[in-house]
């Protein structure tokens, strides 16, 4: 971090994050949406959107994740 600024440097760690594996189905295929939607012109953002999808475990593990979720109760 710049003391002066107190602004994170492009190349410094900005933030880390736990997932369960629900939460990282979601974000993977959120950011994969995300990627998407961009116009061809958006190559800056695109690239930057890859670079977060490489952070991630191989798309296999990913996508092998269930995400059924608990039946809830019948209300009576």
């Amino acid at each position: 971090m710049d003391e002066e600024s107190g602004l994170i440097a492009p190349d410094e760690i900005a933030y880390r994050l736990e997932l369960t594996p629900a939460e990282l189905k979601v974000t993977y295929n959120a950011l994969k949406s995300l990627l998407n939607d961009f116009g061809h012109d958006e190559y800056d953002v695109q690239r930057i959107i890859r670079s977060v999808i490489d952070k991630l475990p191989p798309p296999q593990s990913i996508e092998s994740i269930d995400l059924r979720l608990p039946k809830r109760r019948t209300r009576l």
